[in-house]
């Protein structure tokens, strides 16, 4: 017996394969500077710890609602007023356990097969392998270094179909770090609305912006969906909480996926994320000061070394360089790189052809091992 066909499509996400090439030198003694994992290296804020404390010596660990705890829901709801002034009803939110789940059963739920979603490229490297399990087609548009890694209207329009369901947007960016302009997304908006689309709107990153503001879809179209969670922007990647906005005609579909793929979020994370929603503000503001000053020094490294950064990113942690005048091989660059300066880096084919000739280095990482790291990497360069 072999593995079903349908894990043929899924490929491998080579970060992880960094990541555990790492953990091997890591368990020889080799001390390795992570620049590859999108990952903060905060801890939880404060009221986190504690309710999630509380939460459990207060025995909340039985089975929520499927949609999620209420009192989350209705959190998500108060911090998408206060943020975007948006008015979300907590009837149209899905608790998920991680912004991934959500993706899977969002895309179960909306796609039959044969089914089309533009993505951009450069994208996180997960979206097409969650649209090809359900047998849709994922469509990309090639997104350039000269716009900002964000797609041009004109792109889109030559790649919808009779079968096109949905346009995939992501901002600030995985792997770019780039912010979509509100003036770009009311013409995505626009050229979805013509065509009787959906908008997908993956938000993870938001709350990590340093210049400029980001904008939710559901400022400009209830016609869409939204992805986010409490992985980035609180540090809480371990309690695996996420959730989704879904237009009001899919909320039952998704709650009978949820009831039987995972029954529901783990209870005690949802209360700890809603304490994070209305109490953590000033722990995460203390956090996007610090990543801010490391970008900042990140890119001016990066620039002094000869990478080509055309638009600097304002969000997210990611830097995403030009390395073609290194190599046209990013996975092998990036492996070399490790071998050599070790120094972990994602390569830029991880996210898309177009990403091919491109690394991306992560700043959720402390001044102090970046300043390590670049220093090391200035070496390898060196010695080339």
């Amino acid at each position: 017996m072999k593995p079903a066909t349908r894990c043929e499509t899924i490929t491998p996400f080579i970060v992880m394969e960094i990541l555990e090439k790492i953990h091997k030198m890591e368990a020889e003694g080799i001390k390795v500077v992570h620049m590859e994992i999108g990952e903060p290296d905060f801890n939880v804020p404060e009221c986190v710890t504690r309710v999630g404390i509380e939460s459990f010596l207060a025995n909340q660990t039985h089975y929520t609602h499927s949609l999620g705890d209420i009192r989350l829901r209705e959190a998500i709801s108060q911090y998408h007023k206060t943020t975007y002034g948006t008015t979300i009803d907590p009837g149209q939110i899905l608790v998920t356990s991680g912004t991934s789940p959500a993706m899977l059963l969002l895309f179960s739920a909306l796609l039959n097969p044969g089914d089309e979603v533009i993505i951009s490229d450069p994208h996180y490297a997960c979206y097409a392998n969650f649209i090809n399990y359900v047998q849709g087609v994922p469509v990309t548009v090639p997104v350039f270094e000269d716009e900002g890694f964000v797609y041009t209207p004109e792109a889109i329009k030559e790649k919808i179909t009779s079968k096109t369901r949905a346009i995939f947007i992501n901002s600030p960016s995985n792997p770019t770090g780039n912010v979509i302009s509100q003036q770009r997304m009311q013409q995505i908006v626009q050229i979805a609305e013509i065509n009787n689309l959906y908008v997908i709107s993956d938000e993870i990153y938001h709350g990590l912006v340093y210049e400029g503001k980001e904008h939710s879809i559901y400022e400009f179209t209830d016609k869409a969906f939204v992805l986010n969670g409490f992985s980035k922007l609180f540090a809480m990647t371990g309690m695996r909480l996420g959730y989704l906005i879904s237009p009001p005609q899919f909320v039952r579909a998704l709650q009978i996926l949820q009831q039987n793929f995972f029954i529901c979020a783990n209870s005690v994370a949802q209360l700890a994320g809603a304490a994070a929603l209305t109490d953590a503000h000033k722990e995460t503001e203390r956090m996007r000061e610090i990543y801010n000053k490391r970008r900042l020094y990140v890119i001016g490294r990066l620039k002094q070394m000869g990478f080509g950064i055309t638009i600097e990113p304002t969000g997210a942690f990611y830097v995403f360089v030009n390395a073609k005048h290194i190599s046209n091989d990013s996975y092998a660059l990036a492996f070399d790189i490790l071998e050599k300066a070790h120094v972990g880096v994602t390569p830029g084919i991880d996210f898309g052809a177009n990403g091919e000739g491109y690394l991306r280095f992560s700043y959720a990482n402390s001044m102090e091992n970046l300043k390590l790291g670049l220093d090391r990497l200035e070496g390898y360069l060196k010695g080339l």
